[in-house]
């Protein structure tokens, strides 16, 4: 399986991005997919998650902003984030997981960066 994520820039804060990540190859092995991020001097953490029924999870400190969706096609997943704030800055990495321990997949990241 391979990951490809887009979606990332520059924006004001206040202001909204929409990040996408395609899955390709044995995509059938996919059970659930997410958004983590990684922020200057931080860990990496879980932004949200959808699984193959749509059931979805948020971080905290992003429930009301950021909003998870896969497409109809179920290999690709969004992230529509609102009100983007500065502490939002970070390289936005999408993960994908089945029932195997082996199946655990990560895209490249991309770059979110929000202004003051």
């Amino acid at each position: 399986v391979q990951l490809q994520a887009s979606g990332g820039g520059l924006v004001q804060a206040g202001g909204s991005l929409r990040l996408s990540c395609a899955a390709s190859g044995s995509t059938d092995r996919i059970k659930a997919m997410a958004w983590y991020r990684q922020g200057p001097g931080k860990q990496r953490e879980l932004v949200a998650s959808i699984n193959s029924v749509e059931i979805t999870e948020y971080a905290d400190a992003v429930k009301g902003r950021f909003t998870i969706s896969r497409g109809s096609a179920k290999n690709t997943v969004y992230l529509q984030m609102n009100n983007l704030k500065p502490e939002d800055t970070g390289v936005y990495l999408c993960n994908a997981w089945g029932l195997k321990i082996d199946d655990d997949y990560w895209g490249q990241g991309t770059l979110v960066t929000v202004s003051s």
